[in-house]
């Protein structure tokens, strides 16, 4: 494999809070690329750590889009350890492919061809995918097995469960007021004076609704509107 050259953005995922305040798996992921950039001249401009499930969309990955969005600031290639670590969401794969941001995965070769580089990555993404739902099975497999042995499964606490879980949606949908929030003050500024033209406008940036739908309606911008208006400095 030839020599890495240029600007690279490392992206490293852990599942779970514990493994993110650990690092365990961190570093692991930090040494994969590392390794794998030995030699050449280039340069790690950032290194993003994302404390996520790789089930979830890219829509729910503010590290991940923060480091995409380097990326493309900075003209820089998007490395991380292994594909999966990137995401088992093979749409969301396919969009990555599709889009003008570089990336390499360290546990695929290099095929010395953009297009058969394309092909590899869709087939290994579609693995990955494979391999995320038989982890479902097997878990959904074992609680099934679990609650048939009188396990009790669920929180002992629903209140507080419920509380928790409002909590979380509502952080959710604030976080993505503040990021299509600018994006309508700017449509705003050139000339988009009603919620439908401002939906047009949000449609025709390729910005996705909070659910990852393609269509915007004047509900929907209005809601958006209110909360990012009432955000917090």
């Amino acid at each position: 494999m030839p020599p890495h050259k240029g600007k690279f953005v490392a992206y490293y995922r852990v599942s779970t809070q514990k493994q993110g305040n650990s690092g365990l798996g961190l570093e692991a992921q930090q040494k994969i690329v590392a390794d794998h950039l030995d030699g050449g001249e280039w340069e790690l401009i950032e290194e993003v750590t994302e404390v996520e499930s790789g089930k979830r969309s890219d829509r729910h990955r503010p590290e991940l889009a923060r480091a995409l969005k380097i990326c493309n600031t900075e003209g820089a290639t998007l490395v991380i350890a292994k594909l999966d670590r990137l995401t088992r969401n093979m749409p969301f794969l396919t969009r990555l492919l599709e889009s003008k941001t570089d990336f390499i995965a360290c546990d695929i070769p290099d095929m010395g061809n953009p297009t058969q580089n394309r092909f590899l990555l869709q087939l290994l993404g579609n693995v990955a995918e494979y391999e995320g739902a038989l982890i479902s099975e097997r878990t959904r497999a074992g609680l099934a097995a679990a609650k048939q042995r009188g396990v009790k499964l669920g929180t002992p606490d629903p209140e507080a469960g419920a509380m928790l879980a409002g909590e979380f949606v509502a952080k959710r949908a604030d976080d993505f007021a503040r990021e299509v929030g600018p994006v309508i003050d700017e449509l705003k500024l050139y000339g988009c004076s009603t919620l439908q033209k401002i939906a047009l406008g949000l449609e025709a940036r390729g910005v996705r609704t909070a659910r990852g739908r393609t269509k915007w309606s004047a509900s929907a911008v209005r809601n958006l509107i209110h909360r990012y208006t009432n955000l917090s400095p």
